[in-house]
């Protein structure tokens, strides 16, 4: 049940075990006492330890929405989801604000990025938050009798490897902070892109088998661990130079044929107060409004993407609209004219009050705030609240769709065309949008589609640099490069640049290229 690890993700050890970091790269977590000696007093604590590493994806602290796990004067803009989506949305054609904090106009115009900028250091945080910490329980779990600590240990090998994921897809190099070296007095050494590469991709083979292919809701299971590796897989060639379609196919296969989900029967399930209950999420991020309230979960899309000035915000189940963020026309022009368009997700856009051209990011009015993500329910009936209860779906079934599809046309010897067109097809027929022949299934089509698809999910970033389209000048969307019309990038913004605090903290870090 959905309520489960919420209730666990609030009990006493979030503020008894951990404290905020005051370096990025310590590895070692400041405790009351040791993992070992709690879980030689109480076995029954490894589950609650367990469910605070899945919380440090969903929220920001162990004491509330206030508090935070890092460094950071406003605790609700550090959570792991927030800076997910500020660098993997915001920065990409799909969605800007307009709140002009310090570094968020970096990130909405794409311009202008540096060191110093907090959001690129709140991510990086996050990263070497939660790294150490579940190595510390997974040696401290090592060294006990505790009841299902072979699957425990999987659970937190896997919460590691999607940490370490985001540190190789946004920042490009790390430090490599494992079970052999944790503890480790001198400063590590600078881990390169395929070195980190290299040791998830080992991490997730090494755990497939142990992990269940039915786990309680919110905690990974076998599927959440293939749908890592075929997202690996599929990015294989950007972060190594070496292409893994093939692989990143056969995983996605082993995630749509193996793990008994199904798309749910209508799109907007996913995205709403009640989307636990949905069969295509494969691996959520937890939000509740009682028992888990955040800032940095989906109450920040929720709320962010509201604004009672211009839109009934009661409607999506808010009480509070902050009035930042708003798509932009090549978001929603990926579905033609909104007027005529059949496709069930084009209406998910408020237009009334607002205007198709975005002429100044600044101004709420321009561009259309998306509603895809809402605080409401989709069967029944909800009262608003302040904060978000939809949950995130960090993974769900129709990626693993469009995983396979462009795997094939990109060469993936053991998939199929036609079966590629057909899954494509399925999530089109869902969103009551028209079919496609095998003719118009092409690579641009795909990176159009998983636009309509998957936007403000995460992952826009990574497909327009899959793509060769996130950089240079041969796509522009708004406010690209700081230009209304926008203009030509440079290559060094396939990454971001580490943050000073950690350059400092460990001179074995080098500075990415042209920062």
């Amino acid at each position: 049940m959905k309520i489960i690890i919420k209730k666990i993700a609030v009990a006493f050890l979030f503020v008894m075990l951990f404290n905020s970091c005051s370096s990025e790269l310590d590895t070692k977590p400041v405790v009351e006492q040791s993992f070992e000696n709690l879980l030689l007093q109480d076995p029954n604590a490894a589950k609650g330890l367990l469910s605070r590493m899945y919380a440090t994806f969903a929220l920001t602290g162990s004491n509330g929405p206030g508090s935070s796990d890092i460094v950071t004067n406003d605790a609700g803009e550090s959570g792991f989801l927030r800076g997910i989506i500020n660098l993997q949305d915001l920065t990409t054609d799909n969605v800007k604000n307009r709140w002009g904090d310090d570094g968020l106009d970096q990130l909405t115009t794409t311009s202008n990025w540096t060191q110093n900028n907090k959001f690129f250091r709140y991510l990086f945080d996050r990263v070497y938050y939660t790294v150490p910490q579940t190595t510390n329980l997974i040696i401290a779990l090592q060294n006990t009798n505790v009841s299902e600590k072979a699957q425990y240990i999987s659970e937190l090998r896997f919460l590691r490897s999607l940490a370490y994921y985001y540190m190789i897809d946004c920042f490009g190099k790390g430090v490599l902070v494992t079970t052999e070296n944790y503890g480790t007095i001198s400063p590590l050494p600078e881990a390169s892109r395929t070195d980190l590469f290299d040791y998830v991709e080992s991490e997730l083979l090494a755990i497939e088998n142990d992990l269940p292919f039915s786990n309680e809701y919110g905690r990974a299971n076998k599927s959440a661990c293939r749908m890592l590796l075929a997202k690996l897989y599929l990015n294989a060639e950007v972060y190594t130079g070496v292409s893994r379609y093939n692989d990143a196919l056969i995983y996605s296969n082993k995630v749509i044929t193996e793990g008994g989900f199904s798309l749910a029967p209508n799109y907007l399930q996913n995205f709403t107060a009640d989307n636990n209950t949905s069969p295509e999420i494969i691996f959520p991020l937890i939000a509740d409004a009682l028992t888990s309230q955040s800032y940095g979960n989906t109450t920040y899309l929720v709320n962010a993407s509201m604004n009672a000035d211009t839109m009934p915000i009661s409607l999506f189940g808010a009480t509070d609209g902050w009035g930042g963020n708003r798509a932009t026309k090549a978001w929603y022009g990926l579905f033609g004219d909104l007027d005529t368009s059949t496709d069930a997700r084009a209406q998910l856009f408020w237009r009334a009050g607002h205007t198709y051209e975005m002429t100044d990011y600044k101004t709420w009015t321009n561009g259309y705030p998306s509603t895809k993500f809402r605080n409401s329910m989709f069967t029944g009936t909800s009262s608003p609240t302040s904060f978000s209860s939809t949950d995130f779906p960090m993974f769900r079934l129709a990626d693993a769709y469009l995983i396979y599809a462009e795997s094939v046309l990109r060469g993936a010897t053991s998939g199929s065309s036609s079966q590629a067109l057909s899954y494509v097809n399925e999530l089109r027929a869902r969103s009551n949008a028209s079919s496609i022949s095998q003719s118009q299934l092409t690579l641009d089509f795909i990176l159009d589609e998983r636009g309509r698809e998957l936007n403000m999910e995460g992952q826009r970033r990574t497909d327009l640099i899959r793509f060769g389209k996130f950089t240079g000048g041969d796509y522009l969307w708004p406010w690209k490069g700081n230009s209304l019309n926008g203009v030509s990038i440079p290559d060094t913004y396939k990454v971001f640049p580490l943050p000073l605090s950690a350059l400092d903290s460990n001179p074995n870090l080098t500075q990415n290229t042209g920062y």
